[in-house]
């Protein structure tokens, strides 16, 4: 995360330099932004190839394979391990898609809004450069507060902060830096909660065998979000404005309040209907 922050931040600023380069070796200049990010791709590929031995997947897969074996009597689950598990990944999921379409939306129209109101892209570029790190770089801090605290109270932390960030970039006036920076910083903040809080959710409701697969259909689901939230967000604001669309963003992600409150209430409903099981 904090690698996918410095990329983000100091890519662009390598554009002029790796442009000048492509130029000294007859290639278009436009060519060198895509020269460094194949070099770093085939760099990244080689370090995972040599030094990430033995795969931590595989001897996840192993270790549980063993322990499944070495168990004489392996345990079933019950009717209220399946349940939980199955409302884990619906609930991962909803939160992680939901944040994503949120942060995707406002973020794709904010160059424009600003382009709009004579800022230049210069502004526009520390706006942007300053959401990126706040998605990513508090990832350091994130993880501990999801386990410390725990998953549901910081799915609530994401809607309120994804709601606050709506409220702001629709009040705040079109010409103030400030504003657009707190806005989008925190527009950030709330997509990160809820990406890793709902990961942490997928990952407690799956084991080794099939927790790849879940998140792959999980992280299908999560682009397609995006995408829909790009797509939707110009139409939103070429027939009503920037504010309108920043509210709805910020309405959209209070969903991730009832969707917890649910997952609660039904974790209590079941407890019930599994002691009166037991009792009779």
């Amino acid at each position: 995360m904090v690698s996918t922050t410095f990329g983000a931040v100091a890519g662009p600023n390598l554009v002029d330099v790796m442009g000048r380069f492509a130029l000294s070796i007859g290639v278009p200049a436009l060519a060198g932004p895509f020269i460094l990010a194949a070099t770093a791709f085939i760099l990244a590929g080689v370090v995972l190839l040599v030094f990430l031995r033995p795969d931590p997947f595989i001897v996840a897969k192993a270790i549980s394979d063993v322990q499944k074996r070495e168990e004489i009597a392996p345990p079933t689950r019950s009717f209220k391990e399946l349940i939980l598990k199955e409302r884990g990944i619906i609930v991962g999921a909803t939160m992680m898609v939901l944040t994503q379409i949120v942060m995707i939306a406002i973020m794709t129209m904010t160059p424009v809004h600003m382009g709009h109101h004579g800022h230049g892209l210069r502004e526009i570029g520390i706006v942007i450069g300053i959401h990126v790190g706040a998605m990513y770089l508090p990832s350091l801090v994130t993880g501990i507060l999801v386990d410390k605290v725990g998953r549901t109270v910081m799915a609530i932390a994401s809607g309120i902060t994804l709601l606050l960030s709506g409220i702001l970039a629709a009040v705040s006036p079109p010409g103030s830096m400030l504003g657009m920076i707190t806005a989008l910083a925190l527009l950030g903040l709330g997509w990160n909660f809820g990406l890793i809080s709902g990961t942490a959710l997928i990952v407690d409701a799956t084991d080794p065998a099939n927790r790849a697969k879940t998140q792959g259909t999980v992280d299908v689901l999560i682009a397609l979000a995006g995408a829909s939230g790009g797509a939707l967000s110009g139409m939103v604001v070429a027939h009503s404005s920037f504010a309108t669309l920043s509210l709805a963003g910020g309405i959209l992600s209070l969903l991730l309040i009832p969707v917890v409150i649910w997952s609660l209430r039904s974790d209590s409903s079941h407890q019930i209907v599994e002691e009166k099981v037991v009792a009779k």
